[in-house]
């Protein structure tokens, strides 16, 4: 079906509004796993504390928080918004996962004076050893527990399934796809020990940035390598905006009526977007014309973030592309 007919289709059946968008199958953002001494009521309430601090991060879209007014009191009483918790063993000691009831999260950020941003898709995490293994959970505690404390949960990738993955020298748009699509997030960090030396590559819905770092050892270079991560995250998707801006978006690689239907839905659903409407389809690609409240590169990033569109060409016509892969 030609993409004008298959446009004209789903304005006049109405298409787009009866679908919804897809669960994602992500982590909660209301549930971490924290490092624990032993499992006195003393250690686990200071872990509680910890969790809660991390959970506020990321439900805030990473907003330092820890300066509002009534933060230190909520994170005392931490305990009292568990829903529940467990204990965990692994290599590296012992940990406890703790879920937060999600109604009391909102209230306390919203309570404190701070702009509700929304959570962020997780960072999928491919590492390679020198040997060209790819590195496993517990190899990367020091890395994912300086992520999650900058409010950022993550993903790793199946050792089993990375043969023709991208690595720290060649990253194909197809290959980042192909991930964006399996573990459904936009947000990608490869990275390559070379002993106590690493190199890195944020692949943040399409644009990448790369670094390299050393450390007193493999533990030093993984936790500075998250904090380099988060740094990264904040300057480009916790950009929080208020006035209402208008552009116009080119979106790519629309197939079919569920596609046309599934993009409307996740563009309506990002709360930052504030009306779509559908101007005109030329190939395989459709032109939107947006009210947002943030700039339209800042959206464009946070929506390629999520895995289910990725940066595309530039288009004449548009002030940001984006190219639609699910």
């Amino acid at each position: 079906m030609r993409l004008s007919r298959l446009l004209l289709v789903c304005l006049v059946l109405g298409l787009a509004p009866l679908l919804s968008v897809h669960a994602q199958g992500q982590v909660s953002p209301y549930t971490v796993v924290v490092p624990v001494t032993d499992t006195s009521d003393a250690a686990r309430d200071s872990a509680f504390s910890d969790a809660l601090a991390q959970v506020l991060a990321r439900t805030s879209g990473g907003q330092d928080l820890t300066g509002k007014a009534g933060y230190p009191e909520v994170l005392k009483g931490a305990a009292g918004i568990v829903q529940q918790y467990q204990y965990q063993r692994a290599a590296t000691g012992l940990s406890l996962q703790v879920t937060f009831d999600q109604a009391a999260v909102q209230r306390a950020v919203s309570q404190m004076g701070a702009t509700a941003a929304g959570s962020k898709p997780p960072v999928l995490l491919l590492v390679r050893d020198e040997d060209g293994s790819v590195l496993t959970r517990d190899a990367l505690a020091a890395l994912t527990q300086a992520v999650a404390a900058r409010g950022y949960s993550v993903v790793l990738a199946d050792p089993a399934k990375t043969g023709d993955t991208p690595n720290v020298t060649t990253a194909e748009p197809e290959q980042v796809a192909t991930l964006a699509r399996q573990y459904k997030t936009g947000l990608i960090l490869l990275g390559q020990l070379h002993g106590n030396a690493g190199e890195w590559v944020l692949v943040s819905g399409g644009p990448q940035q790369r670094w390299s770092n050393n450390g007193a050892n493999t533990a030093g270079v993984l936790t500075d390598a998250g904090g380099g991560l988060a740094d990264r995250l904040a300057k480009q998707l916790n950009v929080i905006g208020s006035a209402t801006i208008e552009g116009k978006l080119w979106v790519s690689g629309i197939n079919s009526a569920a596609d046309y239907a599934n993009l409307l839905s996740t563009l309506r659903a990002d709360p930052s977007v504030r009306q779509v409407t559908t101007l005109s389809a030329a190939g395989d690609g459709m032109l939107f014309a947006l009210k947002v409240s943030l700039p339209m590169d800042a959206l464009a990033a946070n929506l390629a973030a999520g895995g289910r569109l990725l940066r595309g060409d530039a288009h004449s016509d548009a002030d940001a592309s984006l190219r639609w892969v699910h």
